[in-house]
């Protein structure tokens, strides 16, 4: 039982400060790409 609240806590440790932030890099990095590509195409915003 000790063992597997251990390696529960190990698991979320690596969760929380290694996942988590990771992907949160990721995600707001592929939608300022995307935008970024976007406006390449379609111009950027604002009156013609």
């Amino acid at each position: 039982m000790q063992t597997e609240k251990k390696r529960e806590l190990i698991v979320f440790t690596f969760l929380a400060l290694v996942l988590a932030p990771i992907l949160a890099v990721i995600i707001v990095a592929g939608f300022g790409f995307s935008v970024w590509m976007y406006q390449l195409i379609a111009g950027p915003p604002g009156p013609p």
